[in-house]
């Protein structure tokens, strides 16, 4: 793993992907939350499609050659542990479905994310994705207990906790990227 930080671009990219997975949480919160709570979901929303906007900008305008993954090895890598993590998402997903409990599916989706980040730790020379796989793994154990003890729907605890984490993350992934100089040429 790389002991230095990140590449512009991997956190122009990073930033990218969570904040537009961020809304993606925000909007499956919109499931069956509390009136008081939808307005603060689309407030959310925006602000992760913000940090996704500005990242793409960051990150696309970075050379592609300082990418953590930047060859075939990490690509395979990366697209192995991404591979798994939809195959499990998707199994989980539709045996919950099949067993009459689809309120627990963002439950099961939020912890394989969380699990899934793991790993990605070392391909994406990325040590916050450490925290951010065990906060989103804490995230689901919340929404399961309280969809158990509790009226509130298991997705409107993963959309706000998973949209939050990712949103925080996503934000300071950019934070870091736009204070990183930009390459000389020479340094592609």
């Amino acid at each position: 793993m790389q002991t230095g930080p990140q590449s512009r671009r991997d956190g122009g990219i990073t930033a990218l992907a969570e904040g537009f997975f961020a809304a993606s949480w925000f909007g499956w919160g919109h499931a069956n939350p509390p009136a008081w709570l939808a307005s603060w979901l689309t407030v959310g929303s925006i602000a992760a499609l913000l940090v996704a906007a500005v990242g793409a900008a960051v990150g696309f305008t970075s050379p592609a050659s300082t990418a953590a993954i930047n060859s075939r090895a990490a690509g395979r890598r990366y697209g192995t542990i991404v591979g798994i993590e939809f195959t499990l998402a998707g199994l989980g997903a539709v045996l919950l479905g099949a067993l009459g409990l689809p309120a627990y599916i963002p439950v099961w989706i939020c912890a394989v994310v969380g699990v899934h980040f793991l790993p990605l730790t070392a391909v994406l020379r990325d040590r916050n994705l450490i925290a951010l796989g065990v906060l989103l793994t804490a995230t689901a154990v919340a929404a399961l207990i309280t969809g158990l003890t509790t009226t509130v729907a298991p997705s409107t605890v993963t959309g706000v906790g998973a949209g939050l984490l990712l949103s925080v993350f996503g934000a300071v992934a950019l934070v870091g990227a736009v204070r990183r100089p930009r390459p000389h040429p020479q340094q592609t």
